[in-house]
């Protein structure tokens, strides 16, 4: 038996199921994506022309080399909603099913609450919520391993951060009262 026939599968309990409905498709994405970046470069190109975007007597104005950017990106976007209307190839195909956007989503959304929750806990605390829900909720491992591994994480982060480099970090009311 050659080493090419051999073969290992491995099984991913947590893999999404392949008889998941499709939420949108390739093309619709591509138009999405090139209409928002159409969008910023309509926004930069305007924001740079007011700056200015010819030479004087010193040179190029501030708005110069930034307007042409936003011109291509402009391009570019024009270019790549044109084709994701003629390609009919990629209008079939499936971008993303329902239980991959929801594996998706178990990550985005926390994440952006810990964006949101930096504002106002502090980046410490913050922290300590993020990776202890990770661990306990997604990772499903025991709820003590989770608070003991985000706990022991944050005192090694604010050690090094706040007290051996002296870095300035999001701080929120727990710091205060602690006074930091």
């Amino acid at each position: 038996m050659s080493s090419t026939e051999i073969e290992i599968v491995v099984e991913d309990p947590t893999a999404p199921e392949p008889d998941s409905p499709a939420v949108t498709n390739v093309a619709t994405i591509d138009a999405a994506v090139s209409v928002l970046l159409l969008a910023l470069s309509a926004t930069l190109g305007y924001d740079n022309w007011r700056t200015g975007i010819s030479w004087d007597a010193t040179g190029p104005q501030p708005g110069y080399f930034p307007f042409y950017l936003s011109v291509i990106l402009g391009g570019a976007s024009v270019y790549g909603l044109v084709t994701s209307f003629v390609s009919r190839r990629e209008a079939a195909e499936t971008f993303v099913t329902r239980a991959q956007l929801r594996r998706v989503m178990a990550v985005f959304v926390p994440t952006l609450l810990f964006c949101l929750g930096t504002q106002f806990l502090g980046l410490y605390v913050a922290s300590f919520l993020l990776i202890a829900g990770f661990m306990a909720l997604v990772g499903r491992i025991a709820w003590w391993k989770s608070l003991l591994t985000a706990f022991v994480f944050t005192a090694i982060m604010f050690v090094t951060f706040d007290i051996a480099f002296d870095v300035i970090m999001p701080k929120g009311p727990l710091e205060a009262a602690f006074g930091y």
